[in-house]
């Protein structure tokens, strides 16, 4: 069996991308590679009933959207709009090469898209007036032979976040008034546009989220669905609203225990995929009661959901083999795509579903990786608590590795490690989600503790080799557990949160920080409700050494957080280092970065158990 190793976590082949054929009877997708080196982008072809192998069809191509008469792909080849026949034959459309967020077929003949605008700024200089944004991205049309996109003014100057096509060519669109998050996000509302004549009608503001428009058809009526926050959250868990252009929005999954992440068009009907606990559920909406019925259950994670002529095809990720493309026959995912066999020689650790109570009776879930070839009766082990980001984020049965933080990465050096879904995750539903809304920290970490008494109790952990360890939202809640808490040995501080009025100011997400914490600096003098969840004003109650890990080009969560903590640390006189990544943003990318971030948070941790 082969060694985990970061060259087996950082490289190899991936899909994305996934399109199904009007007639439901091929499936195109992109495969790239991962890491350094390797193959440009390209799209490939498979039939959807497994008859044949699968085959590349173009390179340095992506995007791929089917044509009506399913004969032919529109997509970007070699970052210009171009047709691509079955056969292979590639022509191009339109000379423009400039960036494409979407690409959607009208009756027409020609291409609705979305394309970046940088009218608003000019030589390199940007004035807001009391606005965050400059540019943005705008719906435009182009026809076969146009020199570039003519830009759609119905819109105005407003920023268009994603849009959906009616088989008629009439486009549901979700625009903010600005393209930055802050605040952007909360500026969100609903239009059915006219391309051809380019007139627009306005369909009322949107929650908090909204995302992922997808048309669907009652027999008398045409209705939108999206995603948006569970009102009347402003933040917090996802639910699916629908809404009749003219009327106010109706949630289509009210008191819901799962949560939806995406939605797709299917003929006159809709389908999602929900997170489901740890498992991922496809459903289907019966257009005439409105609600959703299962049509397959799948362990670990469904994403890039697909659909045509009755055929679904998504991205599953599970236990063995991570983000390949399958097909839904009979209720079941068949794989497709195979990109990388060689994960099934790899020498992996034991996952298992846990299930816990926290103190207040609430059950919870989460997984356990321990070390390869090692079984519970072999411990108690020296345990990893590594928490996901969000807080609305969550572990899925699927194979746990990726390019930072991997537990199987951990686990392969003798760690046990625990993978916890506390309250605020995604899964549960809106209620479970948005339970953190001002209790940020609170029962979140009590739910993870309660977690690791569980695994002590039972044998698999070592009470005297406990650490945690986090990336973004996880970041914080580690550094909150070691400023809360001297049950750890350890802990490493990725990209995380460790002042909320810091990160309310300088953030990319503004307001909706504020809101989760439920105040900002700017609120008045005095203490406020971020201060009492915010780790670094806790500084001098951490014992344990701390792992500070930064992207100095992050926006999300700026690196000033982690500078901050490393002042806050020094101060107190508590054990730290503070490692920054220049180029880097909030997931790391460079091949550098992400190699020293494996092997620094490891050997940190194995110095301080042993």
């Amino acid at each position: 069996m082969d060694a985990i190793s970061t060259e087996l976590l950082h490289e190899g082949l991936t899909t994305s991308q996934v399109a199904v054929s009007p007639d439901g009877r091929r499936i195109v997708y992109v495969v790239r590679q991962v890491g350094s080196g390797g193959p440009p982008p390209a799209v490939w072809l498979a039939p959807a009933d497994g008859s044949a192998a699968p085959r590349p069809l173009a390179e340095r191509a992506y995007l791929p959207r089917w044509l009506p008469s399913g004969d032919a792909l529109v997509c970007l080849v070699g970052g210009r709009l171009s047709t691509v026949r079955l056969d292979g034959t590639v022509t191009e459309l339109s000379p423009y090469d400039g960036w494409m967020g979407e690409i959607l077929p009208l009756p027409s003949g020609s291409y609705a898209l979305i394309v970046e605008d940088g009218t608003s700024e000019q030589e390199g200089i940007r004035v807001w007036n009391g606005s965050d944004g400059a540019g943005g991205d705008r719906l435009a049309v182009v026809r076969a032979g146009d020199a570039a996109p003519r830009l759609l003014t119905a819109l105005g100057t407003r920023h268009v976040v994603a849009a959906a096509a009616r088989e008629d060519g009439a486009l549901a669109v979700i625009s903010w008034d600005e393209p930055a998050d802050e605040p952007g996000a909360f500026t969100a509302r609903l239009h059915v546009v006219d391309p051809d004549t380019d007139s627009a009608l306005d369909c009322g503001a949107l929650p908090h989220g909204a995302s992922r428009p997808a048309w669907w058809h009652d027999g008398a009526r045409r209705h939108v669905a999206l995603m948006a926050a569970a009102p009347p959250a402003v933040v917090g868990g996802m639910t699916v609203l629908d809404i009749v252009p003219g009327e106010a929005p109706v949630d289509l999954t009210p008191d819901a225990t799962s949560c939806p992440t995406e939605l797709v068009a299917s003929g006159q009907g809709l389908v999602g995929v929900f997170a489901d606990g740890l498992d991922s559920v496809v459903r289907e909406l019966d257009t005439r009661s409105g609600k959703f019925t299962d049509l397959a259950r799948a362990e670990g994670l469904v994403s890039t959901l697909a659909c045509g002529g009755g055929t679904l095809a998504a991205r599953v990720s599970d236990r063995c083999r991570p983000n390949d493309v399958f097909v839904l026959r009979e209720g079941e995912f068949t794989p497709v795509s195979d990109t990388r066999p060689h994960y099934r020689d790899v020498a992996w650790g034991t996952q298992e579903r846990l299930t816990w109570r926290a103190a207040d009776g609430l059950a919870l879930d989460g997984l356990l990786v321990l070390p390869p070839g090692h079984g519970r009766e072999d411990g108690p082990f020296p345990l990893l608590v590594l928490l996901h980001g969000g807080p609305y984020g969550r572990y899925a049965d699927m194979l746990q590795f990726n390019s930072h933080l991997a537990p199987q990465w951990f686990a392969d050096a003798g760690f046990a490690v625990f993978l916890p879904n506390p309250r605020g995750s995604m899964g549960r539903g809106p209620a479970f989600a948005a339970s953190v809304l001002g209790d940020l920290g609170g029962a979140e970490l009590g739910d993870v503790l309660a977690g690791v008494d569980t695994l002590v109790a039972d044998g698999t952990a070592d009470p005297a080799r406990l650490t945690v360890a986090g990336w973004s939202h996880g970041g914080y809640l580690a550094a909150w557990a070691a400023a809360r808490t001297d049950r750890f040995r350890a802990a490493v501080v990725g990209a995380g949160i460790t002042d909320w009025g810091l990160q309310s100011a300088l953030g990319d997400l503004g307001r909706e920080e504020a809101v989760l914490v439920g105040s900002a600096g700017w609120d008045g003098p005095g203490q406020h409700p971020h201060d009492t969840v915010s780790p670094v004003r806790y500084a001098k109650d951490v014992s344990a050494p701390v792992l500070i890990l930064h992207g100095e080009d992050d926006t999300n969560v700026p690196v000033a957080q982690a500078t901050y903590l490393h002042r806050a640390l020094r101060a107190h006189g508590v054990p730290h280092e503070l490692v920054v990544y220049p180029g880097e943003g909030h997931a790391l990318t460079g091949r550098a970065a992400q190699q020293d971030v494996m092997h620094r948070a490891r050997d940190f941790l194995l110095r301080h158990t042993g």
